[in-house]
């Protein structure tokens, strides 16, 4: 993404609740990047470190309703790195669990973050 203005930033979604979530796992994911059975797989710990500075780029920023666009545009970057990596590691897991545990795949579609209107009954 060349460039990110705060508009198109506030149109998608809301930096101070981002942040505010972020700040408040930061010591779980501290926890998580201190294990090292996790730190052997190393997509995880490159999303658990991306998930890290995305945190301490927003808890450096007083505002983040009044940054430069220059700022804007950083931390898309940082969100979208956060990001992909996120939705691999779960597309990796939703493949692991319908090889091996059916039953925990079929929840999970069931409650599809990336699919809103989905419901856990089962229809």
């Amino acid at each position: 993404m060349p460039y990110a203005s705060k508009a198109w930033i506030t149109k998608r979604g809301n930096l101070d609740a981002l942040k505010g979530l972020l700040i408040e796992k930061r010591s779980f994911f501290l926890r998580l990047l201190e294990n090292p059975v996790l730190l052997e797989h190393e997509a995880f710990s490159d999303l658990l470190w991306a998930v890290s500075h995305l945190t301490e780029e927003l808890a450096n920023r007083q505002d983040v309703g009044q940054l430069p666009d220059t700022d804007y545009a950083h931390l898309a970057g940082d969100i979208k790195r956060a990001y992909v990596l996120l939705v691999v590691q779960w597309v990796d897991y939703m493949s692991h669990l319908k090889t091996n545990y059916p039953y925990l795949f079929s929840l999970a579609m069931r409650t599809n973050p990336f699919d809103p209107p989905v419901s856990p009954e089962v229809q």
